[in-house]
């Protein structure tokens, strides 16, 4: 049996595996193996297994994933999102569909805070959601914007995803995190108008809110009182950009930024502390052993040679880059809906790669390309995370096919999102360009 029908086979045993709900580290580490041991022979695949796993877990870049998740679940669990909601809330509370541009917004600081897109959905789930509803506003609507704007925690620096894409797409994590920015603000921008423009043809799914009865000196008050989270992201960020510090040490100024700030304002208790501590070692053991295990997948696949045959009957059809771009849209569109999207990315980055390699596709552009068509997938059906990740968090009180339906409206602005952002090049490659 020929290496690339072995590897062809592999492919189709982990999407069997992933059917059937094996945990997806698990089945990357288990065809790894097994593929490895029919290609090469049991000796090589207990010496991959024994050596690689390390040698990947000790890369010193990884170490960002842990403190960027640290800082977002400290700045979480301390208040500091739901300052910027109260916030925003205050100044656009007045305008029709306010208090949804107000989460749009609000969600969008957060996922800078945090990297995280389930962990945005849930906060916001939690703090915005029962706001809007109380206020009036359609279900779908409510439960659409904070399940949309919380994919933009893989966009938005610090993100997990880029990390890691950065990694195994072997450029510099700095750029790549750079990149997200433009994009990821473009994106919220969309979603904000789109808001706007649904309610004008629609008043009654967002009925108008009542005047604050608040004083101009509370009001005030409140509005200062948001200043950690921008502050928070600001440092982040300007320190990566101004290349004072690296994209790992940058998370560890996150940490100490966020601690600090909540210990300022009195909020670092020691639950908050140990809550949080308890969500990062999880998360962080979540993602590094999926990683492990497409790392190893990626081997798998590299000594069974079907990569190279791949990118080989690519290049054989041309290498339109725009024809390359849009089979590369059409694959992630249609694994998102069914698979987690670490997953997905550690799954298909070994095969596709080379074929932008070997198009000469810019890998930073791409790699924001693929991380947006990624959190699309967060949002349809049937395994759209973030739409059940809010589900839970709202309970009977809203139905599945009600936030689905809210979630479509924010489907159809990223078909906008996407368009620019695939003619328009410039507009991802800006920021990494000035650095």
């Amino acid at each position: 049996m020929s290496g690339t029908l072995i590897g062809a086979i592999g492919i189709v045993a982990m999407l069997v595996l992933m059917a059937l709900r094996v945990p997806i580290g698990f089945a990357l580490s288990t065809v790894s193996f097994v593929g490895i041991w029919a290609v090469r022979g049991g000796r090589p695949a207990a010496s991959t297994f024994q050596n690689l796993p390390f040698e990947f877990n000790a890369h010193w870049t990884l170490t960002a994933v842990p403190m960027f998740l640290l800082m977002g679940s400290i700045a979480g669990n301390s208040g500091l999102t739901r300052d910027l909601f109260d916030a925003l809330r205050l100044m656009l509370g007045r305008v029709r569909g306010g208090l949804a541009i107000a989460t749009n917004f609000a969600g969008a600081g957060f996922a800078a805070a945090c990297g995280s897109s389930l962990a945005t959905t849930a906060t916001l789930g939690r703090i915005a959601v029962p706001e809007m509803l109380k206020a009036g506003y359609a279900p779908s609507l409510a439960t659409g914007v904070a399940s949309a704007v919380g994919t933009l925690g893989a966009i938005i620096p610090p993100s997990i995803m880029m990390i890691v894409y950065a990694i195994f797409a072997e450029v510099s994590a700095g750029k790549m995190l750079v990149a997200g920015i433009i994009p990821g603000i473009l994106t919220a921008a969309i979603y904000a108008l789109m808001i706007y423009l649904r309610v004008l043809a629609q008043p009654s799914i967002a009925p108008k809110v009542e005047a604050d009865s608040r004083s101009p000196s509370e009001k005030m008050k409140v509005i200062i009182g948001c200043w950690p989270l921008p502050v928070l992201s600001l440092g982040v960020i300007g320190g990566i950009y101004s290349g004072i510090v690296s994209p790992t040490e940058a998370g560890a100024l996150g940490v100490i930024l966020a601690a600090g700030v909540a210990l300022i304002r009195r909020t670092l208790t020691l639950k908050v502390l140990r809550e949080s501590l308890h969500e990062t070692i999880s998360t962080t053991a979540s993602i590094l052993f999926i990683a492990t295990g497409a790392l190893l997948f990626t081997r798998f696949l590299a000594i069974s040679g079907l990569p190279y045959d791949i990118a080989r009957l690519v290049d054989s059809l041309g290498t339109d880059p725009l024809l390359i771009v849009l089979l590369a849209s059409l694959v992630y569109l249609v694994f998102g809906c069914f698979l987690d999207p670490m997953g997905v990315l550690l799954l298909t980055l070994p095969v596709m790669l080379p074929i932008f390699h070997a198009a000469d596709i810019n890998p930073i552009w791409i790699g924001v390309i693929l991380v947006k068509y990624l959190e699309i997938g967060m949002l349809t059906p049937p395994l759209g995370l973030n739409v059940f990740v809010m589900k839970g968090v709202v309970g009977k009180s809203v139905p599945l096919g009600a936030i689905f339906r809210g979630t479509a409206w924010f489907l159809l602005a990223e078909v906008f999102v996407m368009f620019l952002l695939i003619a328009f090049p410039k507009i991802t490659l800006l920021l990494p360009d000035l650095m």
